[in-house]
């Protein structure tokens, strides 16, 4: 009689899943780690009254964060599966806050090339949306799409919290404030993250959100759950033995595989050109672009905040989107929007903010990041149990897209005294992402021919 009592409450403890509460504690992670994406362009125009560098020099500066944030990034994927994504996460937020805070002892050049750049970039690299990637993909069996587009709103809520603060402290106190407010937004979610971020389900004795028991006798492993790829079969024996590997070797076995396969290079060039528009140019150059046509660097950051706040509302619709319909449509689809918007960008900035520039903002915002649960999907269903690291050789070509559209962007001003000729060609590059996005193949089943070692 007292087997019945033992097996009954069992099923009926949680109420909420554990992945549910990893999933908030990982958006905290990304806003806290999302200050200092706002960072240079607020402070950009302060640090060049102060010490009469170029705009060519930060914009260096901004690239070398760019190049580590996005060469970080899969190398960090691979990170996470060896050491536990509750680790690597907290170095990285020390990282950022470090690079943040020690900026303000900067009194030449090079030094802003070591803590925008070399600090900043490995810590935000490894808190990239390849972070947002690992925690859908290991935590949920459903609503992945959903969960990525609510992680990667985490990004722009940073943006949207901290930008309006560090636009008001640059001016008033000064830039040196802004930096440290920047610093300690990131190191106030490490114990967070340390006490509540989870490594995997097996950890806390759960399956993913959504899965259901395997029959009895059924192989199982992280990936036995997943359906959505055609490398799912072979997932169980692969996982078992990835996570003991050394994450860099992972990192590059995944490159070498991933290269064989079209729609990687399809999603590469189209993730370059959405990186080079979104952080490259209008993160790292609206303000000081809109600087140029009179309007007050707290109003233009003011409308980057807002820019953030649709952006939120963007990618989480984007990724309920991407859960129901074909994400390489979707991927045309926003990219042609955000050439469009690109395109009368230049003929919209004025020393005020006019109706036809707040709904730029809104439709730009809305578009700002939706790309990424549309290139999480496919990244899954092609690439299977190598998902997460391929995403974030994909992200790590959003990032030098964005480097060096942050540095010609930067060259352009310099040349030429106005920002026009690069809004005009970030409007080109769109169109040809676009195409690039719509002609996307489903590859899923050539990947079966790749060889994938146990």
């Amino acid at each position: 009689m007292s087997a019945p009592e033992t097996m009954t409450p069992a099923p009926v403890r949680r109420r909420i899943h554990p992945a549910w509460t990893v999933a908030a504690v990982a958006f905290l992670a990304l806003v806290g780690a999302a200050g200092f994406r706002a960072a240079p362009g607020v402070l950009m125009v302060p640090l060049q009254n102060e010490f009469g560098w170029s705009t060519t020099v930060l914009s260096a500066a901004v690239s070398i964060n760019l190049v580590l944030f996005g060469l970080t990034a899969p190398f960090a994927a691979a990170l996470m599966e060896r050491f536990g994504i509750r680790a690597v996460t907290a170095v990285a937020l020390v990282l950022i806050g470090a690079g943040s805070a020690l900026t303000v002892f900067v009194t030449q050049s090079w030094q802003i090339l070591l803590t925008w750049g070399l600090l900043i970039g490995l810590g935000t690299g490894s808190m990239a949306l390849v972070f947002a990637a690992t925690i859908a993909n290991t935590w949920f069996a459903k609503s992945r799409g959903l969960v990525i587009g609510i992680l990667t709103a985490g990004s722009a809520a940073g943006q949207l919290v901290f930008l309006p603060f560090i636009a008001l402290l640059a001016q008033d106190p000064g830039w040196r404030q802004a930096s440290l407010l920047i610093g300690a937004g990131a190191l106030a979610v490490v114990p967070l993250v340390l006490k509540f971020l989870k490594n995997s389900p097996a950890e806390v004795g759960v399956l993913p959100y959504g899965a259901t028991p395997p029959a009895a006798g059924a192989v199982t492993g992280p990936e036995s759950t997943d359906s959505t790829g055609p490398a799912g079969q072979a997932a169980p024996g692969q996982a078992a033995a990835e996570p003991r590997r050394n994450a860099a070797v992972r990192a590059l076995q995944v490159l070498k595989r991933a290269s064989k396969v079209r729609t990687f290079w399809a999603l590469v060039a189209g993730f370059a050109i959405c990186g080079a528009t979104t952080n490259g140019l209008i993160g790292t150059h609206f303000i000081p672009s809109a600087h140029d046509h009179g309007m007050p660097e707290t109003t233009a950051a003011g409308l980057l905040a807002v820019v953030g706040l649709f952006d939120i509302i963007g990618t989480i619709a984007s990724g309920w989107l991407t859960d129901r319909f074909n994400p390489r449509i979707l991927l045309a689809v926003y990219y042609q929007f955000r050439g469009i918007g690109l395109l009368v960008l230049p003929l919209l900035l004025s020393a005020t903010v006019q109706p036809s520039m707040i709904v730029f903002v809104v439709i730009y915002g809305l578009d700002w990041v939706a790309t990424v649960p549309p290139t999480a999907a496919i990244c899954r269903q092609v690439f299977g149990a190598d998902g997460s690291v391929v995403f974030g050789w994909v992200f790590a070509a959003h990032q030098l897209g964005a480097a060096a559209a942050a540095l010609a962007a930067g060259a352009v001003r310099d040349a030429t005294g106005q920002y026009t000729y690069a809004w005009f060609a970030a409007a080109a590059m769109c169109t040809i992402a676009a195409v690039i996005s719509a002609t996307i193949r489903r590859d899923a089943r050539k990947l079966e021919s790749v060889p994938v070692p146990a």
